[in-house]
């Protein structure tokens, strides 16, 4: 893959000038910065500092390593290679000196997603003459953006997902005081190989009140073996490859026939808020009203809240997703963080609310939402709106 070939460079610029900065600088060392390497596509690891300029107006810079020039043969610009520290220095300084300029920032950490650059390295930018602001809009317009190939990988792993997700469910409701958690992990694991899809960790299986932790994960020996009257939850997210973008899904089922007022009270609130959440999204877009990731996050937590809910929703609504599987784009938070980028066409999230009730049972569902000019489109195509029980397996 050539430089750049994910982004249209010459967008950039545009881009940087309706922001009123005048460069964009991308920083990475090691892979902390995702974004940067999204950005500038560039092969392999930055195992010495690397910065790239994209200017409003000019020709983009890199600065690299003399041992690391490989990594960004091709570069559509300048190169001015380095090796001593002071030689990076002087040559950064020529570059951001007496210069407005955008780095993956977020004051007080407010969107860690966001926050990649080291406090370090800011501190020596602007000790060097530079100004720097967060790059949060530009990161939106650039890195968080699905290619058309990942659009249609993505639709294509969502229905694959589903199936998997309906299919071991309905199986694990009826094997009451046989199936066991890190067991059903072990078969969705192998139902995806099955399908041709990769992940980069196993996914839950909670069984019960397990299922009341959002993050919990099964491990032989210690995990639970169903029990009548529980519920089951399982999250699984995957693509074709580690390098793509990956659908991501939460199903919920119960191991009974009919299953109680509360856990019937508990899914339906939150799959409901879900629901509210697409219903606002797609009346925003029907009215050309921006709507941001904070927005969504009360419309699903409003709703949560009032049908009593409110302590036991414990996380944001969604993340965003490109080709990390949480994003860099905005997330539907105003809970754990206060995310007010606005939702662009191009990029995608997660809608996934939950309530968790410790000791008794937990309920999420999980859809996901790309933007497209005309409004969102949610995968996968069938939402879950009922549990799955030994009734309807």
């Amino acid at each position: 893959m050539s430089l750049f070939s994910g982004i249209d460079l010459d967008a950039v610029g545009p881009a940087l000038a309706a922001n009123d900065v005048d460069g964009w600088l991308l920083f990475d060392f090691h892979g902390i910065n995702p974004i940067a390497k999204r950005v500038i596509g560039y092969a392999g690891m930055a195992t010495r500092r690397l910065f790239v300029w994209l200017p409003k107006v000019g020709t983009p810079v890199a600065l690299a390593h003399r041992i690391e020039l490989q990594g960004i043969e091709g570069f559509p610009g300048e190169v001015r290679p380095y090796a001593a520290w002071q030689e990076l220095h002087q040559l950064l300084g020529e570059v951001v000196n007496g210069k407005k300029l955008a780095m993956e920032t977020s004051p007080d950490d407010a969107v860690p997603s966001l926050d990649r650059v080291p406090a370090g390295v800011v501190s020596l930018v602007e000790r060097l003459g530079g100004t720097v602001v967060s790059s949060a809009a530009m990161v939106s317009l650039f890195a968080a953006r699905w290619s058309t190939a990942e659009l249609e990988g993505h639709r294509a792993a969502a229905e694959t997902l589903a199936d998997i997700a309906r299919r071991t469910i309905q199986d694990v409701v009826g094997r009451v005081g046989e199936a066991r958690e890190a067991g059903v992990q072990r078969e969705v694991l192998q139902a995806m190989e099955n399908a041709g899809l990769t992940t980069d960790h196993p996914p839950i299986v909670a069984f019960g009140s397990n299922a009341a932790n959002p993050h919990y994960e099964p491990c032989d020996g210690s995990d639970s073996e169903l029990k009548e009257g529980e519920v089951v939850l399982i999250d699984l997210w995957g693509g074709k490859t580690l390098h793509t973008v990956f659908a991501d899904q939460t199903w919920m089922g119960f191991a009974g026939t009919t299953p109680p007022d509360d856990v019937v009270r508990a899914w339906t609130t939150a799959r409901d808020a879900r629901d509210a959440v697409l219903q606002h999204l797609e009346r925003a877009f029907a009215e050309g009203r921006p709507v941001t990731g904070a927005d969504l996050d009360d419309v699903a937590r409003g709703h949560i809240t009032k049908h009593g809910y409110g302590d036991a929703f414990v996380h944001r609504t969604g993340h965003s997703i490109d080709i990390e599987l949480h994003g860099s784009g905005p997330n539907l938070d105003n809970f754990e963080t206060n995310d007010v980028r606005q939702l662009l066409p191009g990029t995608g999230f997660s809608i996934e609310p939950g309530i968790y009730l410790p000791g008794r049972f937990g309920i999420r569902t999980e859809i996901n939402v790309y933007l497209h000019e005309t409004g969102p489109e949610p995968t996968p195509v069938e939402r879950q709106q009922d549990l799955i029980t030994q009734r309807s397996s």
